[in-house]
């Protein structure tokens, strides 16, 4: 694993530290065996033993080993899959691994370049960028990996549709707090420059100086009674245009997942699909996952869920490793993370998360 502590913006925090037994009550000897099983595993996969750890470089006997394995045990940090199997970490094991042992290094200044090259490509198009930083972790991380949309609070500015050609055009909303959001929209049938134009000038006229939130409803009805008055293809174009933000309630925020195919890599996948087909389940929970990474928000740096510590992945046994994103002022849009086996490996993920969270946070204020 890496040779240094977090980095301070890194910030890991745990919503339950409170829980379980502390590093306090451990001596030299424990601390020093459950560490090595804990790092065993987390790089095998596999139960650890006595004889193992005993060839390791411990200065004890097997039988000495076997008797901390066992207040450990009691303790509730390990447990056993069969009866004469080693020993491998409980969820609150792992818990107090990565809250107090875990040494995490950086990310690499080639992996650094890529990733701010990856993000930076789409320029503002934040869709894109939100679909783009989901794949860089699926593919670095080996989880997979999710981003929460923000949650639009701000006033919106000015609304402009950009011809893109006979079949689609660009929808620009510009909010009060700098951020511009694009989105393309396929163009009804027979629009014209001046339809678009009228369009723009609607929106313009309704939603300067409100939320896309407030807006929504009085939008609607606006759009019934101003029928008469606009052109076919330009209520056609407002309605679309609509329909593309999103923003919002949870149900009308998107969820982005990618890389699904990397939990079923892993040798634990092989032996457990049922684990596996109860977490794709849980990957379907929209708005629980939402509500999930939306905590994320709370804290300034990343963030760790382990197993049963959260009621969403209580029978898949996962993990989540999230940060939240944010502008220059530091107001958290939304979150990014990573979903995958609690035997994640958090010394490399933690500081993946963090750094694209950051530059993820910083392509979105540009």
């Amino acid at each position: 694993m890496g040779a240094v502590r977090a980095q301070p913006q890194a910030d890991v925090t745990s919503p339950f530290l409170a829980r379980g037994p502390s590093l306090a009550e451990l001596d030299e000897r424990a601390r020093d065996i459950f560490r090595r099983i804990v790092e065993s595993y987390l790089e095998t996969g596999e139960p650890v033993g006595s004889r193992t750890l005993s060839k390791s470089g411990i200065t004890l006997s097997p039988a000495s080993i076997r008797n901390t394995m066992q207040d450990l045990t009691q303790l509730g940090l390990l447990g056993a899959p069969h009866v004469s199997a080693g020993r491998l970490p409980t969820h609150a094991g792992l818990r107090l691994f990565v809250d107090g042992l875990l040494e995490v290094g950086d990310v690499a200044e080639e992996e650094r370049r890529s990733i701010e090259a990856r993000l930076r490509a789409h320029g503002r198009n934040f869709e894109d960028a939100l679909n783009e930083a989901s794949a860089i972790l699926s593919g670095l991380a080996g989880g997979a990996g999710v981003v929460v949309t923000p949650i639009r609070d701000a006033g919106v500015k000015h609304v402009e549709f950009v011809s893109l050609g006979v079949e689609r055009t660009l929808a620009i909303m510009v909010f009060e707090d700098g951020t511009v959001e694009n989105r393309l929209i396929r163009l009804p049938a027979g629009v014209t420059p001046s339809a678009l134009t009228e369009a723009a000038n609607f929106l313009n006229a309704r939603l300067r100086g409100r939320t896309l939130a407030e807006a929504k409803a009085d939008l609607r009805q606006d759009l019934e009674r101003a029928r008469r008055e606009l052109d076919e293809t330009a209520a056609r174009l407002v309605e679309d245009g609509l329909a593309a933000w999103g923003g919002g309630d949870d149900d009308e925020r998107a969820l982005i997942v990618r890389g699904r195919a990397n939990l079923l890599e892993t040798r634990e996948a092989a032996d457990d699909l049922e684990r596996v087909r109860s977490l794709f389940e849980d990957l379907e929970h929209k708005e629980q996952l939402i509500q999930l990474l939306d905590g994320v928000r709370d804290g300034q740096g990343v963030r760790i869920f382990i197993g049963a510590e959260t009621r969403l992945f209580s029978l898949s046994g996962s993990a989540v490793i999230a940060a939240p994103y944010m502008t220059g002022s530091q107001r958290v849009l939304g979150a990014i993370g990573v979903i995958g086996p609690a035997r994640l490996n958090y010394a490399r993920v933690i500081p993946l998360v963090d750094y694209t969270a950051r530059v993820l946070g910083q392509v979105m204020n540009a």
